[in-house]
């Protein structure tokens, strides 16, 4: 049986670290990556150097031109369309997709990979109608003629394992959940190549439960419950 090939829809920090996980791997192959708003050059400057998980050293990894990164001898397509529906995953024979831009969330956005030749597709968001499943809670449920999915979010797969394991053996009747998170992409405070000045002063306090910190990605989660 031949490697999963798979292609990444938004080279940002997920779609980056999903990368790195693929590369890594032997029974799957990274064939294409998406992302209109950034260059070759930039891509593989984020990839090598993670502040966070520390600088690439599996593969050399460097431009061959603009629509071609090389990993080690291994080519992987980089596109930069916009509209998902005109992604060629086809040409590359990516089968499964992993949507990471955060914008395409729902089925029918989701669902525009398909018309360009992908058979499966993985949000990496929380999604309003696509079944959701996190590891270690529901991915039993998963049946084979799902095409598009979700993996939930942050807060629910660092939450819903360990709630699953209280509830199983407890039984929860109610709860009371405090998290803390760095900003997200979806945020106008990030790092960018060259200077690497984190900006202090952020933009939209939430006055709630929720908490976004000045710190590099990271997740804590207190939870109280009624046992």
């Amino acid at each position: 049986m031949g490697k999963v090939k798979i292609g990444i829809n938004g080279f940002g920090r997920i779609g980056r670290l999903v990368a790195r996980v693929i590369l890594q791997r032997d029974d799957v192959e990274l064939v294409a990556v998406n992302d209109p708003f950034i260059t070759t050059d930039y891509m593989t400057y984020m990839f090598k150097y993670d502040s966070v998980h520390g600088q690439w050293k599996h593969h050399e990894l460097k431009v061959k031109d603009d629509k071609t990164l090389l990993f080690g001898e291994k080519p992987v397509t980089v596109f930069g369309v916009r509209n998902p529906e005109e992604i060629p995953w086809a040409e590359t024979g990516a089968e499964y997709v992993v949507e990471s831009t955060g914008v395409f969330t729902d089925k029918d956005k989701a669902a525009a990979h398909l018309k360009g030749g992908a058979k499966k597709v993985i949000i990496s968001a929380p999604s309003k109608d696509a079944p959701m499943f996190v590891v270690g809670v529901n991915e039993n449920e998963y049946k084979p003629e799902l095409n598009i999915v979700s993996n939930a979010s942050c807060t629910t797969n660092c939450l819903a394992p360990l709630a699953k394991v209280i509830h199983d053996k407890f039984g929860i009747v109610e709860g009371l959940m405090t998290t803390v998170h760095s900003i997200t992409g979806i945020r106008p405070k990030k790092l960018w190549m060259g200077h690497h000045q984190r900006i202090g002063e952020v933009a939209g306090l939430l006055h709630s439960t929720s908490f976004l910190a000045v710190l590099e990605p990271l997740r804590l989660l207190e939870r109280s419950c009624l046992l």
